[in-house]
């Protein structure tokens, strides 16, 4: 997720680290802080990789900035990971958000809807957090008002996201027509 946020967001605009992480951080919120500890190491491997490059510019204020460029091998590189998103990158939450997010970089309306497709199928196969046996409970299957909260909260954004999924990947097959 870090990488494919680091690809996304270079692929937009040159960025210094601090930037970069104030970005990252803003997409993963409170659940995925990014520690300097985690992003310096994932730049480095990326720029090792020829992904990206680094410049150093004059700071505006203080010293000399080390901006970060995508190159057109991470451009290549960004478009593949988003064609080709992993299992987790279409089941986990905060995965999908980073997909999501930078999925307009894929020009190919009939990709995105693929990938969109395949979020799509996930959602719509029967889960819930609680289970009796191989039975997916529901929200009414609790007296417990907690469980039942969580089921109600998360039946009610699946909807939400199934309800967008279905309309967007509709318009994006009436446009790639």
């Amino acid at each position: 997720m870090l990488e494919l946020a680091i690809l996304g967001f270079l692929y937009d605009a040159p960025l210094h680290g601090y930037e970069l992480r104030k970005r990252i951080t803003a997409l993963t919120g409170h659940v995925k802080p990014v520690a300097e500890s985690t992003l310096y190491p994932a730049i480095k491997r990326l720029e090792k990789a020829e992904l990206l490059e680094r410049a150093t510019r004059p700071g505006s204020v203080a010293a000399p900035r080390h901006e970060l460029t995508l190159t057109e091998e991470g451009r290549r590189e960004l478009r593949r990971r988003l064609t080709e998103p992993s299992r987790s990158d279409i089941t986990d939450e905060n995965r999908w958000f980073t997909v999501l997010a930078f999925l307009r970089h894929l020009e190919d309306p009939g990709a995105q809807a693929t990938v969109l497709r395949r979020r799509l199928a996930f959602l719509e196969e029967p889960a819930s957090f609680f289970y009796d046996g191989d039975r997916p409970l529901r929200a009414e299957d609790f007296d417990d008002p907690f469980r039942r909260g969580i089921l109600t909260i998360a039946r009610a954004t699946s909807e939400a996201e199934l309800a967008w999924l279905r309309e967007t990947v509709a318009s994006l097959d009436a446009g790639s027509r």
